[in-house]
């Protein structure tokens, strides 16, 4: 009889006390880092061919637009003294040599109104990228050139080889006919050779100078259609910029040096208009320049339309939270283990671990063909499911199997709304976590960890 007591009272080996277990339990969740670190490396792959996919077809369809125009392209000559010297009577005379340059002038009111729409037509397999045709209308005049400004003789101006250029970014994508109108006279663009930019040239042949060359202002309208994706931008050269844009594209972030007036602002399901009037006393750059055009670049405003549910971004967000569920999902299991007495074997934590990680694989397999919303319930349904059913069968009681399915549930419903918000994103994790610890502090205050 001492005998049979005092082997019911024989102490048990540390690999069976509760603190080996958690150890090991431990051990496997760092364990599973791994796998959940190749799901990342795969959100991360697809997302690169995505970007690949969305180069190509901009490269083929149309790149970013930047307009910089319509500018008033005049030469002059300049001339420079140099000594000649005679070889033969070793006399020096002075002789002048002329050389050609340009001074440019911006108009003294530019207007533009845009019309962009998206175009869904060249999806790519599961990829569609953000493309569009705009339709550019502009109008505006330029005044009478003041070379006094820039120290230029009139006498020296060359007028019958006065211009007017555009520079733009995307010349190849120009889908309309290159020509201007400078008060009742039409003139057609031609491609000039490009400079050390990232900008294209367009630039009038036979332009008449007449009434620039009176001191009389000249007014221009051109229309210009683009296939583009991801941007359009303009540089307000104006002395008064004013850009009027509308579109169907419903997620836009209009961006650069200037704000767009809010007072006409709209952004809906529908798509957005916004409207800028620039001034040339709002940025700091003059109206005429010789020689050579400046980088106006840092003044560039307009509209980037952005896909505001990027699937591998919230993807990638999602997996960051892999740890967290796997730890609080076995933290459960070995709650329940060290309150029910119930022995959970290592390799049964370890398959309930890999199906944690099939969640996410899962997730990105079914985001690509449908919406990111659709595919984490499918996902997370699945594979509650799956640890449910497991659950049944390693813990031989139903009772505990529905709390584990009610915990992932409340788990994953926790992470799908921190991944929806933005700017409360930090605020309500952190709530959350804090009542996730205030939980488990109290369902294991009873919990004898010398055993």
């Amino acid at each position: 009889m001492e005998n049979q007591e005092n082997q019911g009272n024989e102490p048990k080996s540390f690999l069976q006390s509760n603190t080996a277990k958690m150890i090991m339990v431990g051990l496997l969740t760092l364990f599973l880092l791994i796998p959940l670190l190749f799901v990342q490396d795969l959100i991360r792959e697809r997302s690169e061919r995505k970007n690949e996919v969305d180069q190509e077809i901009a490269t083929l369809w149309g790149s970013d637009v930047t307009f910089y125009g319509p500018i008033l392209r005049i030469p002059y000559q300049t001339y420079e003294n140099y000594n000649v010297t005679d070889t033969k009577t070793g006399a020096t005379t002075i002789q002048k040599r002329a050389f050609t340059q340009y001074a440019y002038f911006f108009p003294n009111e530019l207007n533009n109104v845009s019309e962009v729409k998206k175009n869904e037509s060249l999806k790519r397999g599961i990829f569609n990228p953000i493309v569009f045709t705009a339709n550019m209308k502009f109008n505006g005049s330029f005044t009478a050139p003041n070379f006094a400004k820039l120290n230029i003789p009139t006498e020296n101006v060359q007028w019958d080889k006065a211009a007017v250029l555009v520079r733009t970014t995307n010349l190849k994508s120009i889908k309309s006919e290159l020509s201007i109108k400078l008060n009742n006279e039409k003139l057609l663009f031609e491609p000039q050779p490009e400079d050390k930019t990232d900008y294209s040239i367009l630039a009038t042949t036979l332009f008449n100078y007449t009434n620039l060359a009176a001191g009389k202002p000249i007014q221009f309208h051109f229309d210009i259609q683009y296939n583009g994706s991801n941007s359009i931008n303009f540089i307000p050269i104006g002395k008064i910029t004013k850009v009027s844009m509308n579109s169907d594209w419903e997620s836009p972030s209009l961006e650069g040096s200037f704000a767009a007036n809010d007072a006409t602002k709209v952004v809906n399901k529908d798509g957005f208009h916004a409207d800028w009037k620039i001034l040339d006393i709002n940025r700091t750059f003059s109206q005429q320049y010789a020689a050579s055009l400046p980088n106006l670049d840092d003044y560039k405003f307009g509209v980037k339309l952005i896909d505001t549910v990027d699937e591998y971004q919230q993807n990638e967000r999602v997996s960051k939270y892999g740890f967290l569920v796997i730890g609080l999902t076995f933290l459960i299991f070995f709650l329940i283990q060290s309150v029910s007495k119930i022995n959970i074997h290592i390799f049964q934590y370890s398959m309930i671990g890999i199906a944690l990680i099939m969640f996410y694989t899962l997730l990105i397999s079914i985001t690509e063909h449908s919406s990111f919303s659709l595919a984490y319930a499918i996902a997370g349904t699945a594979v509650i499911t799956m640890i449910t059913l497991y659950s049944i069968s390693i813990l031989k009681n139903r009772k505990f199997a529905l709390f584990i399915a009610a915990a992932l549930t409340v788990l994953y419903s926790f992470i799908y709304v921190i991944i929806q918000m933005e700017d409360y994103a930090l605020l309500v994790g952190s709530i959350g976590l804090f009542l996730i610890l205030g939980a488990v502090m109290y369902f294991s205050r009873k919990i004898d960890w010398g055993k």
